[in-house]
């Protein structure tokens, strides 16, 4: 990956004092394939992409809500920090297309295929939204379910600004889409990895939570 300067200025320098402020701890990460893979995380704060930034051993590429270019500090920083925006509510077209051509070009795509973040206390994964699985099986890629655990205190909902506290993330087995009911239609195929993802994201952050 050519360019990008700051983005790869602040994963050697801030990305690793937030990590060290947080106390992230990270289990798993030596099993994201090599190659592009999507990282599927359940969401419960906003520091749930910043700290997945910060701990991925390899650059990560997030869709960010469109609104938030809307303004042009923001805007001017997400596309030199590996972000690119998506319609939230409604397919889109190009932020599909965007996430296919990164992950055939090898990069790792973050998303949380809940669509936002969680509150409800006791259920912290929500109705996932198939685009996670379709662009997993349209590009091809292997999905890694991830867990964030204690993110929710650092910043929880309501808050301005984050908090002290411990963090944990932690890394599934990859999911491979070609591989689940390669006979069904791709509404079903869609539906069938969707379950599966989060199967995987619950069993990890059972395994957190040990």
């Amino acid at each position: 990956m050519k360019g990008f300067v700051v983005a790869r200025f602040l994963r050697v320098s801030v990305a690793r004092l937030l990590l060290l402020i947080f106390r992230t701890r990270t289990y798993g990460a030596d099993r994201i394939p090599s190659g592009g893979a999507l990282l599927a995380g359940n969401h419960i704060s906003y520091m749930d992409p910043i700290l997945l930034w910060c701990a991925s051993p390899r650059p990560v590429h997030f869709m960010a809500k469109r609104e938030l270019w809307e303004s042009r500090i923001i805007g001017w920083a997400l596309l030199r920090l590996w972000a690119f925006p998506i319609t939230r509510g409604e397919p889109d077209r190009h932020a599909i297309t965007t996430a296919t051509e990164l992950l055939r070009a090898g990069e790792l795509v973050g998303v949380f295929p809940e669509g936002t973040r969680q509150t409800e206390a006791g259920d912290p994964l929500g109705e996932a939204q198939g685009g996670t699985a379709f662009i997993g099986l349209r590009a091809e890629a292997p999905i890694v379910p991830v867990a964030f655990v204690g993110t929710d205190d650092v910043w929880p909902r309501g808050a301005r600004f984050p908090r002290l506290a411990r963090t944990a993330i932690h890394f599934g087995e990859p999911v491979y889409p070609l591989s689940i009911e390669p006979d069904a239609g791709r509404k079903q195929r869609v539906e069938a990895i969707t379950r599966v993802i989060m199967e995987r994201i619950g069993a990890e952050l059972d395994q957190a939570r040990r």
